[in-house]
Order: structure tokens, then C-alpha cells, then sequence
């Protein structure tokens, strides 16, 4: 999978901008909030149909424009594709792939695949269970479209049930559809906690073989995956868990309105990682909490090549900076295969990836060097 060019019109600030890229590395260079990572948030716009460093896509717009574009030429599956993502200052965020508009933003998720490591990705270890949900459903909704759509409507009924809860004290008919919510939330988070038990246990088996070259086997990574305590099994059938997951919801129906929250569903999941049996969350030295978080980029990627048999396109932002001379060789001599985008602010750290292309970023400006 590679892209082969990217256009940008009013995206951040970039007023335009036209890059051909190389099937293999591509370096982006420059000083500090010149526009750099602005290339690497549109490639993951176009892939995820979400702006990694901001939850609000209007965030894109460069200041006095009336909307932002982005658009990818690429091959995967052995066919040339084009996707476009229009980003209004009003409306909702229009995506076409091929010249098609499509009807929801899930259907284009995961055409163009993308795997993110970030400086922020570095703390994924330490952070609460909010930051290790994204990771799972970023890379998911990429490989699983049907995951994608499944998490889109468990958001929306969470949403809705919010709003019932906290409005009922005032308008306590809204009472009568809270257990119609409750229902299709367990039914829809059967569907999202089994699709997380298979692809976290495929994941950890490969993050567990990278974490054991870079850190030796005397460190072994572990996790263990907390869902709603009534789900025995995660790995049932989604049928099974839903019911089970309503179960707890029931239970719970009276907790629920006297604090206007919803307590329980898949939203607020967590992933415990261990190193040598140890919680790496409160435990972990800042290169255990390193080694951890690249072994499971790595392992990440590793996922979408089994998946498909093309490497995603992978997005490096300033993370290098962040690592070991050790850890940065580790990583360089994995991305052999498969196109990479690189952000750095000190191209000689960059010596030993032969071949590629090299871009000089300034003021929303990229040139070719």
C-alpha cells in the first residue's frame, strides 16, 4: 500500500500543496510548528476519517478559508484509488472515494491504511484507559469496517442516553425510552468487545516476540483485558456478551439515573499491560513504558500486513527525537518494507535509511530537496 501523491487546499496552514511521493521513506524536515505533522494529520484524515490531534475537524480549516480539502492518489489492492475529504465550516465532513460520495464516514475507513506513532503514543502506557481504547479502535475500525459502523452507533446511543439521563429530572418521561437505549447498547457492545478480545490477543502475541528482541526475554510484556464484570467470556458470541452486558445494565438502572451517567458498556473498557508481571502503568521505568509502546506500533503493523498482505502506510511523527540511539535502530531496520512518512526536526539522525525522499517544510510551504 503506498501513496503515491497528496493534495492539500486550505488544510491547516497549508494554503496548497502538492507532494509526490516515494514508495518508500519520506522525510519531512524542518523547525518546530512549520507544518510538518500537518502532513502526516491529513494522510490520517484520509485513513481514519479522524484528525489525530484534534477532535474537532473544523480545527483544520487555515484560518479565513470556508473549508479544508485533502486528497489521496494510492494503491492498494492492487488498484489504483483516490480519496477526498472535504472538511466544511458548516456541515458535515464530506468523503469521496474513486469520485463516489459516501453516505456515512465508515464506509471509506480503512481503504487507505495508516498506522500512527506519535510522541503522545509514548505515554499510552501511563495514560487512562481513554488513550488505550483509541489504540484498539483506531487500528479496528481500519481492518473490521463492520467494527467501524458497530462503535459509530454504540457512540450515538451513548449520546442519546447521556442526554435522557441527565434531562429526565426535568422531563421524567424520557424515562420510558431508557431501557430501549440500555438494550441496543448491550446488543451493539457484544458486537465491539468481541471484535477487541480476538484482535488484542493476535496483537499481544506479536507485540510479546518484538518487546522480547528490543528489552531480552528476562521482561515480558503481559496484558489482560477488563471489560463489564457480568462478560465471563469475551471471546463468546456477541449474542452472549450483549445479554450479559444487559444484565449489568438492569442492574444498575436505578444507579444510572440517580447520577445521570451510564456506568457500564464497552466505553469504558481497559487493557492492563504488564512487564515481568508488574503493572506497567504504575510500575514501568520511561524506557519500559518506550519499549512497551513501540512493540505494540510495531506489532500494530505487523496485524495490517497479515490482514492483507500490504504493509499500511506508516506515519512516524518526531518520534525518533523521543528514543534511544537502541530503540532508534530498532526502529529504522523494521521499515525496510512498506512506505513510511517520517516528521524530524534533524535529518542526520536519518543517515542510515538509504534511499526515499527528502522534504524541506517552512511556513506551510514543502519543497523537494
Amino acid at each position: 500500500m503506498t501513496i503515491q501523491s497528496l493534495h492539500l487546499r486550505d488544510f491547516r496552514n497549508y494554503e496548497m500543496a502538492e507532494l509526490a511521493l516515494s514508495p518508500g521513506v519520506n522525510v519531512f524536515c524542518g523547525e518546530n510548528a512549520q507544518g510538518k505533522t500537518n502532513i502526516l494529520e491529513a494522510v490520517g484524515l484520509l485513513s481514519t476519517t479522524r484528525l489525530f490531534r484534534s477532535g474537532q475537524k473544523r480545527d483544520a480549516i487555515r484560518f479565513g478559508a470556508q473549508q479544508a480539502e485533502a486528497e489521496a492518489s494510492f494503491f492498494a489492492q492492487r488498484r489504483d484509488m483516490t480519496i477526498r475529504a472535504v472538511i466544511p465550516s458548516a456541515g458535515r465532513v464530506q468523503i469521496t472515494v474513486n469520485g463516489l460520495r459516501q453516505k456515512r464516514l465508515s464506509d471509506a475507513s480503512g481503504l487507505l491504511r495508516t498506522v500512527l506513532f506519535c510522541p503522545e503514543d509514548l505515554m499510552m502506557v501511563r495514560e487512562g484507559a481513554a488513550a488505550r481504547r483509541r489504540f484498539l479502535d483506531v487500528a479496528l475500525c481500519q481492518l473490521r469496517p463492520n467494527y467501524a459502523r458497530y462503535l459509530s452507533e454504540y457512540h450515538k446511543l451513548h449520546e442519546n442516553k447521556i442526554r435522557i439521563l441527565k434531562d429526565a429530572e426535568e422531563k421524567p418521561s424520557l424515562l420510558d425510552a431508557l431501557d430501549d437505549f440500555s438494550f441496543r447498547m448491550s446488543m451493539i457492545g457484544g458486537h465491539i468487545i468481541r471484535y477487541r478480545a480476538y484482535y488484542l490477543r493476535s496483537l499481544m502475541e506479536k507485540a510479546q516476540i518484538i518487546h522480547a528482541s528490543i528489552s531480552g526475554k528476562e521482561e515480558q510484556l503481559g496484558y489482560a483485558y477488563r471489560t463489564v464484570s457480568t462478560v465471563t467470556d469475551p471471546f463468546g458470541t456477541a449474542k452472549q456478551i450483549g445479554t450479559q452486558l444487559w444484565e449489568h445494565a438492569c442492574a444498575h438502572r436505578a444507579a444510572e439515573i440517580a447520577v445521570q451517567s451510564c456506568l457500564s458498556g464497552p466505553h469504558k473498557d481497559d487493557v492492563e499491560l504488564t512487564i515481568g508481571g508488574q503493572s506497567a502503568k504504575a510500575f514501568a521505568s520511561q524506557g519500559q513504558v518506550r519499549t512497551c509502546a513501540l512493540s505494540l506500533k510495531l506489532a500494530e503493523r505487523d496485524m495490517f500486513f497479515d490482514d492483507s498482505g500490504e504493509y499500511p502506510v506508516l506515519l512516524l511523527d518526531d518520534v525518533l527525537s523521543e528514543l534511544d540511539a537502541r530503540r532508534q535502530d530498532f526502529v529504522l531496520n523494521r521499515i525496510e518494507n512498506g512506505q513510511v512518512l517520517i516528521t524530524c526536526c534533524e535529518p542526520e539522525k536519518l543517515a542510515r535509511v538509504e534511499g526515499g525522499r527528502l522534504f524541506a517544510v517552512s511556513g506551510g510551504t514543502v519543497t523537494t530537496v
